[in-house]
């Protein structure tokens, strides 16, 4: 079967290869109407067009520009294209091309559907004319029209058609700088450098380090020794002071204030407490954060700082979020407290150990980030930048190692019988993970791979901030929905918040992109491949289109309902149609509407349904093959709708079936027995079997009771007596009157029955208790005997009998007799 299926999906990739290949062709077809016209290679039947003469390329140069930036755009594009054949630029240098050809690949896309309103126009009155008559012989006047409507056709799509093709350039160089850039960066972490375990690169890298201090240092003394620095210091002192004091108070107390704040608060709030907790806690990130750049701003309002250091100041804020988050998110994923639901399943012990491990991972990758900048801001070689970053980076693998340790899956002897849960599997993988980036990075880079700590075990501890964050906002929407749904299980078993959570997965996967090296970029080519959708045959799909679709079916889908409900509570109750006919018209109404909704809303979008077709025949066999059931299912259901043999509320018979008919949808009938049970019928069961009705049409039925009375007794006064028992109950009517028949001779008494018609045989159960009761009662006043079964067993040799029994118990003797007594 896994054969077969793997064959399956190749032949699926080999059908729709076609499709895609499309995409770009499909733009060009879209926006000239698919004309034969509009064919940029010249002939409509494939065939290359022949080669302009110089008289004929001079004077298309000699035309005016399509579009007014057209110069401007061509010479831009043989800048990128010079620039891409030379390979010398820098990745910033390219990246600020890319970004320019983006804009100009948004103006081209726009640009696409230029006259197309009027080019539709044009096409339709070239359809109008008809086809060229094979003979050739046309009217002069319709020869002379269709030329003039394709002349003037053809000026119309000239701005398309080279939109579309300068489209096609940019996207193209677009790739070209994306592979450029992607190569550089493979090239980057595949190259190897000596080993910063190799002691022969000890000396320079710490002559490095010390030169790079010794400039930071003489840049300092140089703007110490400026008096115009001083003079400057001396006016900004006040502020100095100031930002220097709420620096302090913001980064020493703030986290303290914050968590008392939140004690007070949880202390007094009985609902939403997690909700509480989880704002306040914020400005345990807020306040360090302002304290940081306060303290920021100060060193540069000073003056003093030269390039290299005022580059290190301006990143404080940027390095010093690593432990402030790591303080946080450990204060609310690990606490050190003994909690009742614990946000990752862990012991006490363990959480406070992931705590310390926690918040010491990000002062290791603060200090990772400050040696990178310090490295790469004073330009140390590539082997001193490996020796001055390798300590820093083995220490935060070892944190990351031992961290992912502490949160592997530890199941107590209570859990170990019991199935592993979702956050236990998944703290598993997490620690699995964690451990290896930390071995492989070090590894690497211990052999001379520089860059493989920055590329596996830096993005690895960024992940578990991301991480940490979608628990903390998972959470976060648990608790705000049990604070807007006033239930405090209400959340366990909602749909919302699975819902939620799935939106922040996928909202978080562009960002754990960009943390393991994608560039941003790449992200945004995605995003806007997505935004021009893909062609199915002829038709382009986007997200418009598509978000399109989905409104007006929305819009037309709740209009349906509306009116049903209009219809069903409003019009016809008023009208004379009985409960079927009514439920009957508002079911056809809803998927008449349901029906006439989806075609507005594919027409709407644009959706040409017409290159689909293959795909119907494909399903249309598919139907007839494997969906056959389904189908007549449903043909019945509509069937029902329309005859109308049964309706809601009647009381029918299928087979050994009995009950009420309280729903009639498009693929089943659903019956209510008389025990209260619900019965599922399939509707073609309904049309194609023998169904009774007891209902149908009236409520109107006939209830017959039996009843045997002794040999002997004076029929006409039974008679006499049964009939007025039929006829004093208050459901019998009187016309047709009810009647009492005589049956036979029964084996034991004399038979009759009484036949009556009631007003409602809904009631047939009980009116034929009521009579058995008064039949009973009256019997017993006039002495008639109900009699019941008796047989009479007559024995051929009973002294056979008496003689076995006589042999069986023998007479005693009197020494039996003696002891007995």
């Amino acid at each position: 079967m896994q054969l077969l299926s793997r064959l399956a999906l190749v032949g699926l990739l080999m059908a729709a290869a076609p499709l895609w290949a499309q995409t770009d062709s499909t733009i060009v077809d879209t926006v000239t109407g698919g004309d034969a016209s509009a064919d940029t290679s010249g002939q409509g039947d494939g065939t290359a067009a022949e080669p302009l003469t110089q008289e004929e390329l001079a004077k298309a140069e000699a035309l005016p520009p399509v579009f007014e930036d057209q110069e401007e755009w061509e010479a831009f594009a043989t800048r990128v294209t010079a620039a891409l054949q030379s390979g010398r630029a820098s990745n910033a240098v390219f990246a600020d091309l890319r970004s320019e050809l983006a804009d100009w690949r948004d103006i081209f896309l726009d640009r696409e559907s230029v006259n197309a309103d009027r080019i539709a126009t044009l096409t339709a009155q070239i359809a109008a004319l008809g086809p060229v008559p094979d003979s050739g012989e046309e009217d002069l006047r319709v020869a002379a029209r269709r030329t003039n409507l394709n002349a003037e056709l053809d000026q119309l799509q000239a701005p398309a058609i080279l939109a579309a093709e300068a489209h096609t350039q940019a996207n193209g160089l677009i790739g070209e700088i994306d592979n450029l850039i992607r190569d550089r960066q493979a090239e980057q972490y595949a190259e190897r450098s000596q080993s910063p375990l190799n002691p022969t690169g000890w000396g320079g890298a710490l002559s490095g380090v010390s030169d790079a201090i010794r400039a930071v240092r003489s840049e300092v003394l140089e703007q110490t020794n400026n008096p115009s620095r001083w003079a400057s210091f001396n006016d900004r002192l006040p502020a100095i002071l100031a930002l220097l004091a709420v620096a302090m108070v913001l980064v020493l107390r703030g986290r303290s204030w914050i968590r008392r704040l939140g004690t007070a608060l949880e202390a007094r709030t009985q609902r939403g407490q997690g909700v509480v907790r989880f704002v306040l806690s914020l400005g345990q990130v807020i306040l360090p954060v302002l304290g940081l750049a306060a303290l920021s701003q100060a060193l540069l309002l000073t003056g003093m700082a030269g390039r290299r250091l005022t580059t290190l100041i301006e990143a404080l804020p940027q390095i010093g979020l690593f432990p402030i988050l790591a303080h946080w998110l450990a204060g609310l994923l690990l606490p050190r407290v003994e909690v009742d639901d614990h946000p990752l399943g862990l012991s006490t012990e363990v959480s406070t150990k992931a705590h310390r491990q926690f918040v010491l991972l990000g002062y290791a990758q603060a200090a990772f980030a400050f040696g990178q900048l310090f490295a790469t801001t004073n330009g140390l070689s590539a082997v001193s930048q490996s020796v001055l970053l390798f300590p820093l980076g083995a220490a935060l693998a070892w944190v990351l190692y031992w961290l992912g340790h502490s949160l592997r899956r530890v199941r107590t002897d209570e859990e170990e019988d019991a199935p592993r849960s979702f956050r236990q599997t998944l703290r598993g993988f997490l620690s699995i993970g964690l451990k290896m980036a930390a071995v492989i990075g070090v590894v690497a880079a211990a052999i001379g791979y520089a860059y493989a700590i920055d590329a596996l075990v830096f993005p690895a501890a960024n992940t578990l901030y991301l991480l940490g964050l979608l628990l903390l906002l998972q959470r976060l929407s648990v608790d705000t929905y049990t604070l807007l749904s006033k239930s405090e299980n209400g959340a366990q078993d909602a749909l919302m918040p699975v819902l939620i959570g799935f939106l922040l997965v996928a909202l978080s996967l562009p960002v754990l992109a960009i943390i393991w090296g994608a560039q941003l970029t790449d992200l945004t080519e995605l995003w806007t491949r997505f935004q021009e959708g893909f062609a199915v045959g002829e038709t382009r799909i986007s997200p418009t289109s598509f978000l399109l679709f989905a409104v007006i079916f929305v819009v037309g889908y709740t209009v349906t309902r509306l009116f049903q409900a209009a219809l069903r509570t409003t019009v016809l109750p008023r009208t004379n149609l009985d409960l079927g006919a009514q439920n009957a018209i508002v079911a056809g109404l809803g998927y008449v509407g349901i029906f006439v909704a989806a075609i507005i809303a594919i027409t709407m979008a644009g959706i040409d349904l017409s290159g689909l077709a293959i795909v119907a025949g494909a399903l249309s066999v598919g139907i007839g093959f494997g969906l056959q059931n389904i189908v007549s299912n449903f043909v019945a259901g509509i069937i029902l709708l329309i005859e109308r043999p049964i309706s809601e509320g009647d009381w029918i018979e299928v087979g050994d079936r009995m009950g009420y008919v309280r729903g009639i949808s498009v693929r089943s009938t659903r019956i209510e027995t008389f025990d209260r049970t619900d019965v599922i019928i399939p509707n073609a069961d309904l049309v194609s079997g023998q169904v009774t009705n007891w209902t149908r049409g009236n409520s109107v039925g006939r209830v017959i009771v039996p009843v045997g009375v002794a040999y002997g007794t004076d029929t006409d006064k039974v008679t006499e007596i049964l009939k007025d028992i039929a006829e004093s109950h208050p459901m019998v009517l009187m016309n047709p009157a009810p009647g009492v028949l005589f049956r036979g001779f029964g084996a034991d008494s004399l038979d009759f029955e009484i036949r009556a018609i009631l007003r409602d045989v809904n009631w047939v159960m009980a009116v034929h208790s009521d009579m058995n009761h008064q039949i009973n009662k009256r019997f017993a006043e006039a002495g008639i005997e109900i009699p019941f079964a008796q047989r009479d067993v007559w024995l051929r040799n009973p002294e056979t009998l008496r003689d076995a029994a006589g042999s069986a118990n023998p007479a005693p003797d009197a020494d039996d007799k003696d002891s007995a007594t």
